[in-house]
C-alpha cells in the first residue's frame, strides 16, 4: 500500500512537471515580450523554462492569471495579443516606458479585475471597448499621454472601485454615466484638460472616499450635494474655474480650500456662505 501511494505521488508530480499553459496564452506572452523589447528588460524571461517560472507571471491551474512587470524597463508597445489571455485577472505594467495605444482587445478579458498601465508613455484615447472587461475593479492609467474624452462606456463597469486617470491630457466633460458607479471609492482625474461642470449627480457616488479634480478647466457652480457624501474624506477640486458660493462645510472638505482660477488667470478663493440654504439661494 505504501508503495502504491508513492507511485501515485510520483505520477502527480510528473504530470505537474509537464503541465503547461495553452499555446495561445504562451504565444500572447511571447508577443508581449517581443513588442516591449524583452531583451532589454531588467528581469528577463528564460523562455526555455515553464511559463510558471517566468518573472512576474502567475499561473494557476495551467492558466495565466496575473502579470506584474512593474519597473522592469519595458519599452516599445503593447500587443493586441494580450486579448488572448482569457483567464487574466491582473495586468500591472506600472512605471515603464511603454508607448503607443492601449489595445482595444483588453476589453475581451472578462476576468480582468486590475488594469494598471500608469507611469508610462502611452498615447491615444482610452478605448471604449474597455467596457468589455466586465469584472474590472481598478482602472489605473495615470501619468501617460492619453488624449480624447473619458469614454462613456466606463459607466457600465459596475464593479469599478478605483478610476485613476490623472496627469494625462484628457478633454471634454466627466461622462454622466460615471455618476452611476455606486461602488466607486476613488476618482482621480486631476491634472488633465477636463471642462464642463460638476453635476449634482456626484452625490450618487455614495461609496466615494477620494475625489480629485485638481488642475483642470471645469466651471460652473459646485453642487451643494457634495455635503451629502459622508464617506468623502479626501477632496481636491481646486485650480479649476468653478465660481459662485460654497458653504463652510464644502469649503473645509477641499484640501486647498476652494482656490480657483478666475477670468484673469489669478488664484482666488470662493466666497463662503453661512449655511447650505443661503448658498442655494445665492445660486438661484
Amino acid at each position: 500500500m505504501k508503495r502504491l501511494s508513492t507511485l501515485v505521488a510520483l505520477l502527480v508530480l510528473s504530470v505537474n512537471a509537464f503541465a503547461e499553459v495553452s499555446n495561445s496564452e504562451k504565444k500572447a506572452l511571447l508577443e508581449l515580450n517581443k513588442s516591449t523589447n524583452g531583451a532589454q528588460w531588467t528581469n528577463k524571461w528564460d523562455v526555455t523554462k515553464p511559463v510558471a517560472n517566468w518573472y512576474g507571471v502567475k499561473v494557476e491551474n495551467d492558466k495565466v492569471v496575473a502579470i506584474d512587470l512593474s519597473d522592469n524597463n519595458l519599452s516599445g508597445t503593447l500587443s493586441a495579443k494580450l486579448g488572448d489571455l482569457k483567464n487574466l485577472q491582473s495586468l500591472v505594467l506600472f512605471k515603464n516606458s511603454i508607448e503607443g495605444v492601449i489595445p482595444a482587445t483588453l476589453g475581451q478579458l472578462k476576468n480582468l479585475q486590475v488594469l494598471n498601465l500608469s507611469f508610462n508613455k502611452m498615447s491615444g484615447e482610452i478605448p471604449a471597448e474597455i467596457s468589455g472587461a466586465v469584472s474590472l475593479k481598478e482602472l489605473t492609467l495615470f501619468m501617460n499621454n492619453l488624449t480624447g474624452s473619458i469614454p462613456t462606456s466606463i459607466g457600465t463597469l459596475t464593479q469599478l472601485q478605483i478610476v485613476s486617470l490623472y496627469n494625462n491630457r484628457l478633454t471634454g466633460e466627466i461622462p454622466a454615466e460615471l455618476y452611476n458607479l455606486k461602488g466607486l471609492r476613488t476618482l482621480e482625474l486631476n491634472s488633465n484638460e477636463l471642462s464642463g461642470s460638476l453635476k449634482p449627480e456626484i452625490a450618487n457616488l455614495t461609496s466615494l472616499e477620494t475625489l480629485s479634480l485638481f488642475d483642470n478647466q471645469m466651471n460652473g457652480r459646485i453642487p451643494v450635494e457634495i455635503e451629502k457624501m459622508n464617506n468623502l474624506t479626501a477632496m481636491n477640486i481646486s485650480y479649476n474655474k468653478f465660481n459662485g458660493f460654497v458653504t463652510k462645510k464644502m469649503y473645509s472638505k477641499d484640501m486647498m480650500n476652494m482656490t480657483m482660477i478666475n477670468e484673469q488667470g489669478l488664484a482666488v478663493n470662493l466666497s463662503i456662505k453661512a449655511d447650505r440654504d443661503t448658498a442655494i439661494a445665492e445660486e438661484e
